[in-house]
């Protein structure tokens, strides 16, 4: 028998059917029975936080229950770990965590220097000033001179300095180590303003004592990009929670809801809502979880619509405009890559 060329092996492995083992985070989290996700220690009212009954709520709280249910097939199975910013990346390197879900901006030296990986956006957001009403600020340039309360350590901090001095305009930093303390000060009358980015500001402006003697100003001084964070050695769960977001996204695309998500699997025509449902397609397989996966995701949280009007936008008490958070085909920045089949299943990264 002669030797098989490589074309011919390549040929081979292209008519192969594809079903992906689940990586180790993926076994990981399967045998523990739960998903570890990190997030902010329960203050950022919106994103998560704890109500009355001790529930984690929030957008992120949210997410990583999306993720839970897209690996273990049941929302309800998260571990939430609460954590100060300062901790957060090194609670991830070290694996306490299995992701974050805390407001993260994605930037050049934490995805290069500290090995992680942005599993995309799932909010667009920037950065910019709380102050009282009764200061008479009205915009960013009148705050030349001003003290401004800042969390260390942040890209927050960072992008402060840089519009400063891009504006000559002096001020006085007043850094702390949560926004809980920069709220405090702010209340106190030790600083004139705090920054943060806006969703947060209008998150921990409902945390004050007095919110309605608060304002955020109109000036937008930098990009935010917010999204998932997991450790670069597992681009499967990576894929996982990549996916997760697309999902939601594409769930409001197509008409996908919590209440006929299974339905919808059941009953659906169109060829990419069966594809994404698990109806066809094994793009479950595809990543190490089940062909449902989809389903459980959007029947635990919520398509992304549903997800963000109900923590952050105007079925919740942060009440924040949607904005760039809209879909890419109603002026937002929101863009899912199709749920479509593939051309040949090459072998994973």
């Amino acid at each position: 028998m002669k030797e098989l060329k490589p074309l011919y092996l390549a040929a081979a492995a292209i008519a192969m059917p594809f079903t992906a083992h689940a990586g180790v985070t993926i076994d990981t989290i399967k045998q523990r029975g739960e998903l570890n996700c990190g997030v902010s220690t329960g203050t950022s009212i919106g994103k998560s936080t704890l109500d009355d009954q001790g529930n984690w709520t929030g957008f992120e709280a949210d997410f990583c229950r999306a993720v839970a249910a897209a690996v273990l097939g049941d929302g309800t199975k998260v571990n939430f770990v609460p954590l100060e910013f300062k901790n957060a990346f090194a609670s991830l390197q070290s694996s306490s965590v299995d992701m974050l879900a805390r407001s993260a901006t994605w930037t050049f030296s934490r995805d290069n220097d500290l090995a992680f990986e942005w599993a995309g956006v799932y909010l667009y957001d920037g950065q910019g000033f709380l102050v009282s009403k009764d200061s008479g600020i009205a915009e960013a340039a009148q705050l030349s001179g001003a003290s401004i309360c800042v969390t260390s350590g942040t890209t927050t901090e960072l992008n402060l300095a840089d519009y400063f001095r891009a504006n000559g305009l002096e001020y006085t930093p007043i850094t702390v180590s949560s926004p809980d303390q920069s709220t405090a000060n702010l209340e106190a009358g030790r600083c004139d303003a705090y920054t943060n980015e806006v969703g947060g500001l209008a998150s921990y402006r409902l945390g004050l004592s007095e919110p309605d003697n608060y304002v955020i100003l109109p000036d937008i001084i930098s990009k935010e990009p917010l999204g998932p964070v997991v450790r670069q050695d597992d681009p499967q769960f990576e894929d996982v929670v990549e996916w997760t977001l697309y999902a939601l996204i594409i769930g409001e695309e197509l008409g996908i809801t919590q209440a006929n998500a299974v339905e919808m699997a059941e009953t659906a025509s169109k060829p990419e809502v069966k594809r994404l449902l698990g109806s066809e397609g094994g793009f479950g397989a595809m990543m190490g979880v089940e062909n449902d996966w989809a389903v459980n995701v959007i029947s635990a949280v919520g398509n992304y619509e549903e997800l963000f009007e109900r923590t952050l936008g105007s079925k919740s008490k942060a009440n924040v405009e949607r904005g760039r958070n809209k879909l890419w085909s109603e002026g937002g920045l929101l863009y899912a890559p199709r749920c479509a089949e593939p051309c040949q299943p090459w072998p994973r990264r």
